[in-house]
Formats: structure tokens, C-alpha cells, sequence
């Protein structure tokens, strides 16, 4: 850390988090002793390898070989860096960053972010008057009217209405000391070549688009009528340095709540769809901007609930955007369904037509992931005829192979009865996809991490419980190094945690685990987190402790032995004085033995 002040912020926060209570609020886990077990986040497995020890502070997967502390765990679960996790905890536990002295450039950038989102405020204040209070804003109160959006969903969302104007905002605010060149970086107002600015937003009802946290990041635009030439029905703002529309869902800060309580987030296509069934009581409900579906947006949902429900437009290109977001999920872990919406209509539509009620029983009724892309391929090909029912296999071959075994082999048989092709063949033809066995297949889920097999043997386990020791127990390192030289440790991953240990000890420092994590590559942070979360067993720990060090002791000689022996034998096939080496060999050979 790059000063005693934020040292001190990250021991507040380490202190003040329970990386049970974090861990938990991902991951199912079970209580087995001072240990608890659970199907690892980070990789797809059946049986549990993921442990968390609460009285260590760290967590460790005996599969993927992940490993930390509560921060690794959030910067690895929420895609997010070491440091931002350690304010993302943080910011949830009401705990404020330390003043530091921030260089001009900061200070230059922090400014700009504030007059950003107070410009973009202002413009949310602006439409939404226009719309409620102005002549201005009758066809607006028109449209919203005819989609039966009520005054109080619109007094929530703080909809509102732009003009049909080029300078109603612009003159506005300008008149209130905000610049022309604010305004165009803002997306509000866009350049003429012949000088000056004119508003972006002309005659369409306003949508304030905020993030997570609810502040305004920028507007959507639906034109009243049809679009003029050459523009769009529905315009969104332009990025900008705080609008990312890959990084944003419209109504998370709203719905956020109801997600995690519900457990699934529904996902719709525009914002429209998703403030008819907010406004309907469906608050459960996020919108992807109208954008294609992003690995950035579904891991935000993940961060609510395990399960995004996809409910895009019934037709032709709302059916393509959904196969491309499933694409997407696969990317990511999170388990998916499709909400078919009937008779073509999309979300707002039904909601309007049928009710809340109605469109909850379509959210029962949803559909796997599997079991979507199946039919999907199944429509899309002409299975009457040879071609189209090889087309349809090929296409359906990725989709078995990311299913469980008992799904697979049902929607084989399936298969079998819908396309008229033997199940020997398709089996056969899922082996050749797959390049292996059956039985080597990989699980369904995709995952952040791939499933390692590593070796492990004696020396490594012996040098995890000296790492432990050293951990708990600084004065082992000055016995340890007495034995075997830490430059020199049998592993060198080993080696490099107990000199980082013996570093702390010189400066009268112990072991942190967020500095460790923080300070130690990440194959050293991961051994260290295993090292401390194995459990040790009930036997005596001196005698374990001593038993390893004769183990490591044995391992440092034993390469020592042979440099000498071969020496020996050089110098003697050299007629030159061999018996110095041969007694160096002989006397570490003895040792090993006596060990």
C-alpha cells in the first residue's frame, strides 16, 4: 500500500469482513468442523473442493486452485481488480476511503466526472419539466398515455420530453453557466460544422438511464411519430467517458433488490419493456439498451441473483438477439432461461394485453437454456429433408455437450424420434465433435477457471505445513533457514512465500493476509491460501512440524549428493585429487540416511 493511511483503511475493512457472510452470499456452503464446503464459483465440478476456513481468513479450491482472502474471493467472483474489491467491500460496510493527495491530473478528471453527472441531473430535471409542467410536453404525455404508463411510473422514472426544438436545452443551459463544450461531451448536444451546438434530443420522450448506484449517466430517446430521415425510432445517448453501454443495465438500481430476492433477473431488450412491467409490479427487471448482450452486463446480474430469465421480442431478430445472448452465458457460469412471449408480441405488449398474472405464469413456464437452442435449431432447419437434418444436428452438437449426462441422453432419444436418425449415430457424432470419449467430456457450465490436475507430492505437502508454521509462528523461519537455505527450497514457490514471510519478520511486520495477496504473484498467493486452508489433522504439530522439516531436509540434500558424487567421479576418471569430494558426498549421503 502506498501509504500508512490507506494500510490502515484496508485493516479497517479485512477487520470488519466476514469472509464467511461474503462467501455465502455466492456460494451455498456446508459446515464440516472448522471448515465449510461448497461447489467451487470458479469452475464447474459435482462434488464440492471449495473451502473457506473463517478463523484463517481464506478460502482455497482444491480443484481450479484458486485461493485468497475475502478480496481475492470478490475481485475474482466480480471481475474487478484487488483494489476495487477492497472498496467495493468497503463502500458495503459504510466505510470512507482516506483523504490523499491527489495529483492535478486526478483532481482535473474528478472535476469533470462531477460536472458531468450534475449537467446530466440538470437535463433529467429539465425533460421530465418539460414533460409534466409545458405545452411542450403534451405529445409526450400522449405517448406514455397510450402505452399505459401511469403518472406514477413516470414520476418514478423521471420520464420526460425534449422539445421539438434545436435549442431549447442549449439556450437553457447555457443561460445557467454551463458551456457549449459540456454539453457536447455530456451527449446532450452535438456540433455544427458552422460553429455553436444544437440539442441532440429533439421531439422524443426521455428515459434517464442511471447506474447501479442511480445516478444519471445518460438518456434514451423514442422520436413521437415517425423518425425523421436519416435518424433512429429510439436514440441513445453517445458513450461518454461516465456512459458505457456495454457496462450498464437499464433499471438495475431499481430492480436490484427485487432480483436478489427473487432470485432470477428477467432481462428484456428496451428500456420500454422494462418499465411496463415494472409499472405492471414485475420489478424483478433489468434492459440491455436495445444492445447486444454483454459478458460485462451479465456479470452485474450475477451479482444479484444466479439466474437471468431472458425475455426478448417474439419475432425473428428478437429470437437471434437471444441465441447470441445465450452464446454469452456459456462465457460466464450463470444458468439462463428463455421466457417465450406468445402470438409475436414482446414483453410490453403482453403486459399491457394480459397482466402481471398472466406474465407470470409465462415465467414459470420458462424455458432451459438447452432446451431453447434445441427447439431454436429444430425451427430454423427444414428437417424433412437430409440436409436440414444434418444442418440441425451440427447445430444442436454444442448445445449437448455443454448439458449434464441425464439431460444429454434425454435429448439424444429425443432426437432421435424429431429427426428420424439413429441414436448410435448421434452419440457417434457427439464423440467426434467432442474429440473424445463420452466419458471425457466437459461439464455444462463454463467458468472463470479451467479444472487443474496438479502434481503433488511429499516435498510440496511438507513445505505447505512449514508455510503454515511460519504463518502462525515467525521464530520457525530462523530454525527453517538453519536447515535449508530459503534461496534454495526444494519448491521454489515455496521458497519465495517463506523469504515474503521472512521480509515481514525482519521489519517487525507479521503476516497480513491482504497485504500477502496483495504483495505475492498470484501462483505464490494461491499456495499460500492452500497452505493455510489444508487442515492439518489432529496429530501433534511439533511432530508434524519436525517430520516435514527431515522431509525438506532430505529434498535439499539430496541434489547436493549427487553434484558431489559426480564431481567425485569426474576428477577421479581425471587422475586429479577426488577424495575431498567423495567425503563431501559420503558425509551428506549419511546424513540423508540418519534423517
Amino acid at each position: 500500500m502506498k501509504s500508512a493511511a490507506m494500510d490502515d483503511f484496508v485493516a479497517r475493512v479485512q477487520a470488519s469482513s466476514d469472509i464467511l457472510s461474503v462467501v455465502a452470499s455466492y456460494v451455498p456452503l456446508k459446515r464440516k468442523g472448522n471448515r465449510y464446503w461448497g461447489c467451487c464459483p470458479f469452475h464447474q465440478e459435482n462434488t464440492p473442493s471449495f473451502s473457506v476456513v473463517p478463523d484463517e481468513g481464506f478460502f482455497y479450491c482444491f480443484g481450479c486452485h484458486a485461493g485468497g482472502n475475502v478480496f481475492k474471493f470478490l475481485s475474482l467472483i466480480e471481475n474487478i481488480s484487488y483494489f476495487e474489491a477492497i472498496k467495493m467491500q468497503a463502500e458495503k460496510l459504510n466505510i470512507p476511503l482516506p483523504e490523499t493527495e491527489k495529483t492535478e491530473r486526478e483532481l482535473a478528471r474528478e472535476q469533470k466526472f462531477a460536472d458531468m453527472r450534475r449537467v446530466l441531473e440538470m437535463a433529467r430535471d429539465f425533460f421530465h419539466s418539460c414533460l409534466i409542467n409545458t405545452k411542450y410536453g403534451a405529445p409526450g404525455l400522449a405517448y406514455f398515455a397510450g402505452r399505459d404508463i401511469s403518472r406514477e411510473t413516470i414520476d418514478r422514472f423521471q420520464l420526460g420530453f425534449a422539445p421539438d426544438a434545436f435549442g431549447k436545452l442549449r439556450d437553457a443551459f447555457i443561460r445557467r453557466g454551463v458551456k457549449e463544450e459540456l454539453l457536447v461531451g455530456c451527449g446532450l448536444a452535438a456540433s455544427r460544422q458552422s460553429g455553436g451546438v444544437y440539442d441532440r434530443f429533439r421531439n422524443r420522450v426521455m428515459i434517464p438511464i442511471a447506474d447501479e448506484r442511480g445516478r444519471v449517466v445518460g438518456f434514451g430517446g423514442r422520436v413521437i411519430g415517425d423518425a425523421p430521415p436519416g435518424q433512429p425510432k429510439y436514440l441513445n445517448s453517445p458513450e461518454t467517458p461516465v456512459f458505457n453501454k456495454r457496462r450498464l443495465l437499464f433499471g438495475l438500481d431499481r430492480s436490484r433488490r427485487a432480483i436478489r430476492q427473487a432470485g432470477y433477473a428477467i432481462l428484456v431488450e428496451g428500456y420500454m419493456d422494462a418499465i411496463s412491467l415494472f409499472g405492471a409490479g414485475v420489478e424483478n427487471v433489468a434492459a440491455s439498451l436495445g444492445t447486444a448482450f454483454t459478458v460485462e452486463q451479465c456479470r452485474l446480474l450475477l451479482r444479484y441473483a444466479p439466474e437471468i430469465y431472458f425475455c426478448y421480442d417474439s419475432d425473428e431478430a428478437g429470437q437471434q438477439a437471444t441465441m447470441r445472448a445465450l452464446s454469452i452465458i456459456r462465457k460466464t457460469g450463470a444458468r439462463a432461461r428463455v421466457l417465450i412471449v406468445p402470438d409475436g408480441k414482446d414483453p410490453d405488449e403482453f403486459i399491457r394485453r394480459h397482466g402481471a398474472a398472466a406474465f407470470q405464469e409465462l415465467t414459470k413456464a420458462a424455458l432451459p437454456l438447452a432446451e431453447y437452442q434445441i427447439r431454436y435449431a429444430l425451427r430454423h432447419n427444414e428437417v424433412r429433408t437430409m440436409e436440414g437434418k444434418a444442418r440441425a444436428l451440427t447445430a444442436i452438437l454444442p448445445v449437448l455437450k455443454e448439458c449434464s449426462a441425464v439431460e444429454r441422453s434425454g435429448y439424444v432419444s429425443r432426437l432421435t424420434r424429431t429427426l428420424g436418425i439413429e441414436e448410435g449415430i448421434i452419440w457417434q457424432e457427439l464423440r467426434q465433435y467432442r474429440g473424445g470419449s463420452m466419458a471425457e467430456m466437459e461439464p455444462p457450465r463454463a467458468a472463470i477457471r479451467k479444472l487443474v490436475r496438479q502434481a503433488d507430492n511429499a516435498v510440496r505437502r511438507a513445505g505447505r505445513i512449514v508455510i503454515r508454521q511460519a504463518w502462525n509462528d515467525a521464530g520457525t523461519l530462523v530454525h527453517l533457514a538453519s536447515l535449508i537455505p530459503l534461496d534454495e527450497f526444494p519448491y521454489p514457490l515455496h521458497g519465495r512465500i517463506l523469504r515474503y514471510l521472512e521480509e515481514r519478520a525482519s521489519h517487525g511486520t507479521p503476516p497480513d493476509n491482504a497485504a500477502a495477496l496483495n504483495e505475492l504473484d498470484e501462483a505464490a498467493a494461491d499456495e499460500l491460501s492452500r497452505a493455510l486452508v489444508e487442515d492439518p489433522g489432529d496429530e501433534d504439530s511439533f511432530k508434524v512440524y519436525d517430520d516435514c522439516v527431515r522431509v525438506l531436509r532430505r529434498a535439499y540434500l539430496a541434489p547436493l549428493y549427487e553434484e558431489h558424487r559426480l564431481r567425485a567421479d569426474m576428477l577421479e576418471k581425471e587422475g586429479r585429487d577426488f577424495l575431498q569430494e567423495l567425503a563431501k558426498s559420503q558425509r551428506i549421503r549419511k546424513e540423508m540416511d540418519d534423517l
